[in-house]
C-alpha cells in the first residue's frame, strides 16, 4: 500500500496526468457530440457508434502512461526510486497499478459521458439493452487501463520520452492499419493485431461473427499482449541499470 501511496503522489504532483486526463476526456464526449449533431434523424442507432472518439481518447492516454515512466528516466527520479525500493518489480508494478487504475476511471468517465451526451441530443433509443451495448461502453475504461499498461511497457523498455510515444502513436493508430495493405496474408495478420482486438471487443456483435475470437477471447487475447509486454519490461529493468 506504501508504494501505491507514494507511486499515487509522484503521479498527481505533475501537470501532464491532469491535462491528459481533460484532454482524453474531452476527444471522446467532443467527438460523440460531432457525430450527434451530424448524424440525420434515424442514422444513430447503434450505442458502439456513441464511442467513435474512444481511439483518439486512448492515445492520450497511452501518452499519459508513458510519460509517467521516462519522465523519471528523464529527470534521473528512477534511480531514487529504485535505490529506496530495491525490488524493482515492485516499484514498477506499483505505478502500473496506479497508473491502470487512473486510465480505467477517465475511460469509464469519457464512455459514459459521450453515452449520456448523444442520449440527450437524439432522438433514437440508445439505451444499453443488451450486454454487448453495455460492453461496447463499459468495456473503454477497461481498454484504457490495458493500453496504458502496454504504453508503460514501452516507456519502460525505451526510456525516452519522444521515442517511446511516437511508438505507442503511430502503431496504435497507424501502423495496424498498414497491414492491412499486405498483399494476400494482410487481413489474416490484422485479425491478430492486439489494438485491433480490442476494437472488435468493443464493437462485438453480429457485425464481428467472423472474427477468430469472440469478444470474451477478445478481451483476454489484448489482455495477454499488455501482461506479455509488461513481463518483458520488467525482466529488463531488472538486468539493466538505472
Amino acid at each position: 500500500m506504501t508504494l501505491l501511496a507514494v507511486e499515487r503522489i509522484k503521479l498527481f504532483t505533475t501537470r501532464s496526468p491532469w491535462w491528459c486526463a481533460l484532454a482524453a476526456l474531452a476527444v471522446v464526449i467532443g467527438f460523440a457530440a460531432i457525430v450527434s449533431g451530424a448524424a440525420p434523424a434515424g442514422e444513430l442507432t447503434d450505442v458502439s457508434l456513441t464511442q467513435f472518439g474512444y481511439g483518439f481518447g486512448m492515445a492520450v492516454i497511452m501518452v499519459l502512461a508513458a510519460l509517467s515512466v521516462t519522465t523519471e528516466y528523464r529527470f534521473g527520479t528512477i534511480r531514487t526510486t529504485f535505490q529506496a525500493v530495491p525490488n524493482r518489480t515492485s516499484a514498477l508494478l506499483a505505478k502500473t497499478g496506479v497508473v491502470a487504475t487512473l486510465s480505467l476511471v477517465i475511460g469509464e468517465i469519457a464512455a459514459f459521458g459521450a453515452w449520456g451526451l448523444a442520449s440527450i441530443m437524439r432522438p433514437e433509443d440508445l439505451m444499453l439493452d443488451t450486454t454487448a451495448e453495455w460492453v461496447s461502453v463499459a468495456g473503454v475504461g477497461v481498454v484504457f487501463a490495458l493500453a496504458s499498461v502496454i504504453a508503460i511497457a514501452v516507456g519502460i523498455l525505451i526510456r525516452h520520452s519522444a521515442g517511446a510515444i511516437s511508438l505507442v502513436l503511430i502503431y496504435a493508430l497507424a501502423v495496424e492499419n498498414l497491414i492491412q495493405l499486405i498483399p494476400k496474408i494482410g487481413k489474416d495478420i490484422y485479425d491478430w493485431m492486439p489494438f485491433h482486438v480490442a476494437d472488435r471487443f468493443l464493437t462485438g456483435g453480429p457485425a464481428a461473427a467472423d472474427a477468430p475470437l469472440n469478444q470474451a477471447g477478445s478481451l483476454a487475447y489484448f489482455a495477454g499482449f499488455a501482461l506479455v509486454l509488461l513481463a518483458i519490461s520488467l525482466v529488463v529493468a531488472n538486468k539493466r541499470d538505472a
